[in-house]
């Protein structure tokens, strides 16, 4: 502290304390230094989500690390019993790889399709989907009034919810999920303001919707809800009255009650006269028996809490899990989240999960940002779809959800269903290039020809605002061709007013 005299009012001499200068190596306040680290810290966060490709990089990040991460986790979960059944440890990582280069080539050829191309698409892919969903609910009947496990016809086999067609595996429900978001975005985007007459949602999305959720719902009623999710989320996107959701509520109970009724008729993997396994789910959940009672029903959701107990906050290791050595069933598909819980902790589970934030933020943020109606709507939609299975798969897994089977998207095994979501994701990239903001920023600085030949050509430029067309006049008692003129005389019935320029220049440029 340094005394320096000051003169006071009255002519006086008083001394007042000031605090020496700060030299550069001095440490700044705490207090101050907080604020402006936080505050630097935000401005800094605000500027890079600002920026016009932030949307696309987000995008391709988040979903690009799930897909390592369930890459390592497949390989992780399937190893050793792969192993032990056919001496290849990487048997289940190498078909999951080969459907991760099919799905990243329907990536790349997704982003570089203009929305035209999907809204035309929608409604053969839907058609498609139907089809082989009839196919395979007809096989699986016929199965099981065979008493077989599987039916063929050809080439053609169907086993549960799997259809093998030459000897490549398929899964209808998962393009049936796709193709009605490119459908219903189309349907939607297309009536525009007439969706506030229950007529006009009646026909023809609800039917549509009805029969998928019945072609679906017969054989894999996780499936089922997730379609109804992403239905919710595309309505939700389009503004639809609550009024219409509540509906939606009532009859969405009633169909799951008749389809975890049927069940115990032989309906997905149950059979006549055995107990309802879906029932048992659903009990085992709102009243889970003990664990020394815990029979068959509830012998995956005892194993999987085990699983994720043993694994603590940090886990185990990659790759040391006990649980997958044939404890604890569907390892690598439905209960993955778990062995993802054992071997990498509370750490790991946190990074999926914020990845999968990541991806939904990023959807949001893409359906809030494109100003095309079928854009928002296909990318609300899809959105809704990724991250409400993923909602109901962990959910299932930690004991919040009742267990229904679904996977967990980028992480669990399965092919077809690798293809589709990248595919998706694909299309999420694309509108996500097609934002206003991204869209003047490539053609701003365009990268050169070959990169737009490999990867995306340039988005379109967004179209000037078209100003707003004036209210139309309002039609009074007396139609237009009889209106008074200034002198009060009706114009005759059948003689239009002519436009001749008469009169003086002055009256002319009045």
């Amino acid at each position: 502290m340094q005394a320096r005299p000051r003169r006071t009012p009255g002519g006086g001499r008083t001394t007042e304390t000031t605090a020496p200068p700060r030299g550069p190596d001095d440490p700044a306040p705490p207090t101050a230094l907080r604020g402006l680290d936080a505050a630097g810290g935000l401005a800094a966060l605000r500027g890079l989500l600002d920026r016009p490709l932030t949307s696309y990089y987000l995008l391709l990040s988040s979903a690009g690390l799930l897909l390592v991460i369930g890459l390592t986790m497949v390989f992780s979960a399937t190893s050793v019993k792969d192993y032990a059944e056919g001496g290849n440890a990487s048997a289940s990582l190498a078909k999951q790889a080969i459907f991760a280069v099919i799905g990243v080539v329907a990536f790349w050829a997704c982003q570089r399709l203009p929305a035209t191309t999907y809204r035309s698409l929608g409604r053969p892919l839907l058609l498609i989907a139907v089809g082989l969903l009839l196919v395979l609910n007809l096989l699986v009947a016929w199965a099981r009034l065979a008493g077989a496990e599987s039916a063929r016809i050809g080439p053609i086999e169907a086993y549960l919810n799997w259809l093998y067609i030459g000897g490549i595996q398929l899964q209808p429900a998962e393009l049936a999920k796709f193709a009605l978001v490119l459908w219903g975005a189309h349907v939607i985007a297309r009536k525009g303001a007439a969706l506030g007459w229950w007529r006009e949602l009646a026909t023809p999305l609800f039917p549509v919707v009805g029969l998928l959720f019945v072609l679906v719902g017969f054989n894999d009623l996780g499936t089922m809800i997730c379609l109804l999710a992403l239905l919710i989320g595309l309505l939700w996107a389009a503004g639809v009255r609550m009024r219409v959701f509540g509906a939606l509520s009532v009859a969405g109970l009633v169909g799951i009650g008749l389809l975890v009724a049927v069940a115990s008729l032989g309906a997905g993997s149950g059979e006549q006269g055995a107990e309802n396994y879906r029932l048992a789910r659903l009990t085992n959940f709102l009243n889970p028996p003990p664990p020394d009672e815990c029979g068959d029903p509830c012998w995956q959701i005892y194993q999987g809490r085990l699983a994720i107990e043993h694994g603590g906050w940090f886990g185990v290791g990659l790759g040391k899990s006990s649980l997958k050595w044939n404890w604890l069933p569907e390892a690598h598909n439905d209960f993955i989240f778990a062995i993802v819980a054992e071997e990498l902790g509370v750490v790991g589970c946190a990074v999926v999960l914020s990845l999968f934030a990541v991806l939904a933020y990023t959807g949001l943020r893409i359906a809030r940002r494109v100003d095309d109606p079928f854009r928002r709507l296909a990318a609300a939609a899809v959105t809704t779809w990724l991250v409400g299975q993923a909602v109901i798969n962990v959910g299932g897994v930690v004991g919040l959800l009742p267990l229904t089977g679904v996977p967990l998207p980028f992480i669990s095994d399965g092919g077809s269903a690798l293809v589709v979501i990248l595919a998706a994701v694909g299309m999420l990239a694309s509108f996500a290039r097609a934002e206003p903001d991204a869209a003047r920023a490539l053609h701003a600085r365009p990268p050169a020809r070959w990169v737009r030949l490999l990867w995306a050509p340039l988005p379109p430029l967004p179209g000037r605002r078209r100003r707003p067309a004036p209210p139309p006049v309002a039609r009074g008692p007396v139609p237009r061709s009889r209106e008074r003129r200034k002198d009060e005389q009706a114009v005759p019935r059948g003689v239009r007013q002519t436009r001749a320029r008469g009169g003086a220049a002055n009256e002319r440029r009045r």
